[in-house]
């Protein structure tokens, strides 16, 4: 039996519990596994998007991933891991292992505000001076190569050949179809892939996270067999839109039926029995303005639930191609030298570009898009979990993607191969910055002091050490006006508009990983404390403050808007010069019609 299949779990959790999948957490393991090949390790990171803590079978999710979780049976899993709320923030800290506004990605394009474009930090491409692991690897003999979703610029200088990758197919876009080469929203005119640093066409057949195992494995199959590689794959799964091959995704038709609020209990009960948040700790509500499963009409409920079977189905397909890269690994006789590493650049996706929106459901017909509960996420599409359900994925967490509250930052993380001890799960404070210095470590390799500003964790992983980092060292995250500080056993955080109020708030985050009950005013000291580390932050790191009144919602509109004025201006100048020959037509009629008047 499942181990959160225990007495006490309410009718709701025990439906979803049925159909969790059984893999148990990895137990305690005899000894520390030390790489025995002479060569370096090889690595492969997996970097799945707006996958939330507990979607992975390990992690207590629905999803069938068992091949992800053989990789934690076999190595390490972490518990408190942080990623930053955003994608190109957090996949540039993970290449660089620097904090993001060091990089030059303080945000994405999308959303960014017009004071900020060209400021220091907010440049969204690497600045000068800025190293990534590829690079690092690479100086000391690695094959590097890299497949699937970039957003990081396609500039001058900008592409991954530009920053220490031998081979790359990349997607330049925060996300795009799954099936085709073509938008998922109208900021993007069309969907930019690029191979080796050049415009490129995807091939018939065409399906994300099988495409990007395929290409990676034909890289792989390049270069001299005795040079080790670093492989990073970043996989368009979950993103908006969830779509897979119905044999991923029909398994999972009557799993989420009983709704958001229902989904949302069993995963803090799971959690709870697992072990990831203590006993009794307890769940936020949902954030203001989300809505009640039973205030939906029967067919709004069928579409939801449909598209969260999708959103499951996506992540057991990427998990089995996952598993094709394994054995293509073990057939060549380079598995047991690879080091793994699995994990998400932020949780789950809160956005219904449906909700209200005329103009998005006249785009997404325009498109070849259809969005019904008929459909099971094949071809011409469009799914989407939104902002509930994305709560209730994000559970025991409060909040989702973009926000620095746990559902936004709090993330799996999985490393396994030589070199780490297979062990329990690790309750350490771990960061997305920590992954380019543990890599580089692994390697043999070192840097300077100030070369990374995350902490390599080859001491937790050989067993030597129990943590990363003194508790009294900070840990800060800022993306477009949404923060967070770690220090100890607490955690300070701010979430703007449009489901924050800009207010700072104190959590004991051991006790209340929920964020729950805000101490800022029941410990002043401490958030005194806390708030002058991060005013310490936020300078080191070049921080800009937001403008007053800043939207995400509403930034991302206008921004779309000025993309579509340039992609389309000749739509626009073709309604004007209709525009001006109406009122032209107009004035000849009131001329015509004053020269008639009889005197």
């Amino acid at each position: 039996m499942a181990m959160w299949a225990i007495a006490g779990l309410g009718a709701a959790s025990v439906a979803f519990a049925a159909t969790a999948p059984r893999a148990a957490l990895p137990g305690a393991a005899p000894a520390p596994v030390a790489a025995t090949a002479a060569a370096p390790p090889n690595f492969v990171v997996l970097l799945a998007d707006d996958l939330a803590l507990m979607d992975l079978g390990i992690y207590g999710g629905e999803a069938n991933t068992p091949n992800i979780d053989a990789l934690a049976q076999r190595g390490r899993m972490f518990t408190r891991y942080y990623s930053s709320p955003l994608c190109s923030p957090s996949r540039a800290m993970l290449l660089t292992g620097l904090d993001n506004h060091r990089t030059g990605v303080s945000t994405i394009q999308e959303v960014i505000p017009a004071e900020h474009i060209g400021k220091t930090g907010y440049s969204l491409r690497f600045e000068p001076g800025v190293t990534t692991i590829a690079e690092r690897l690479k100086a000391r003999g690695y094959r590097t190569y890299m497949t699937g979703k970039w957003h990081l610029g396609h500039g001058a200088g900008d592409l991954p050949g530009d920053h220490g990758f031998d081979r790359s197919f990349i997607l330049d876009a925060s996300g795009a179809d799954n099936w085709e080469q073509k938008s998922y929203m109208p900021y993007y005119k069309t969907a930019p892939w690029f191979e080796d640093g050049r415009p490129a066409s995807l091939p018939k057949g065409f399906y994300s996270s099988r495409f990007l195992v395929d290409q990676m494995v034909d890289y792989l199959g390049t270069g001299p067999a005795d040079q080790p590689f670093f492989a990073y794959i970043g996989f368009q799964a979950v993103h908006i839109p969830v779509q897979a091959p119905a044999e991923f995704t029909r398994k999972y038709a009557d799993t989420y039926r009983q709704g958001w609020a229902a989904m949302r209990t069993a995963r803090w009960q799971r959690a709870q029995a697992m072990g990831l948040i203590p006993q009794g700790a307890p769940l936020a509500d949902p954030p203001e303005g989300l809505r009640e499963w039973d205030s939906l009409s029967a067919q709004e409920q069928a579409l939801f639930a449909r598209h969260m079977a999708i959103n499951a189905g996506m992540i057991e397909a990427m998990d089995h191609h996952v598993g094709r890269l394994i054995t293509h690994l073990k057939r060549t006789g380079q598995y047991d030298n690879t080091v793994f590493v699995f994990t998400s650049d932020n949780g789950p996706e809160p956005s219904n570009p449906m909700a209200g929106a005329r103009s998005m459901e006249l785009w997404t017909r325009a498109n070849g898009y259809s969005v019904s509960a008929d459909n099971w996420g094949e071809k011409g599409t469009y799914g989407f979990i939104g902002p509930e359900f994305a709560n209730a994925a994000a559970s025991p967490g409060a909040m989702f993607k973009f926000y620095a509250s746990e559902g936004g930052l709090h993330v799996p993380m999985i490393m396994a191969g030589p070199g780490i001890a297979p062990a329990k799960p690790s309750a350490a404070m771990t960061t997305v910055s920590d992954i380019a210095p543990t890599l580089l470590a692994l390697a043999g390799g070192t840097a300077s002091a100030d070369a990374f500003d995350g902490a390599s964790l080859v001491p937790l992983l050989s067993g030597d050490s129990d943590t990363v980092r003194p508790a009294e060292v900070p840990v800060g995250f800022e993306v477009s006006g949404n923060a967070a500080l770690f220090k100890g056993a607490y955690k300070l955080v701010r979430n703007l508009k449009p489901y924050g109020d800009g207010r700072w708030r104190l959590f004991d985050i051991a006790s209340d990983p929920g964020e729950t009950r805000d101490l800022s005013k029941a410990e002043p000291a401490r958030f005194a404390e806390l708030m002058a580390d991060y005013r310490a932050y936020a300078k080191r790191n070049g921080v800009l403050e937001m403008p007053q009144g800043y939207d995400s919602t509403q930034q991302i509109g206008i921004n779309t808007l000025k993309k579509m004025a340039v992609h389309y201006w000749w739509v626009l100048v073709g309604l004007g010069l209709v525009l001006v020959a109406l009122l032209y037509g107009v004035l000849r009629w009131v001329r015509g019609r004053g020269r008639a008047r009889p005197a």
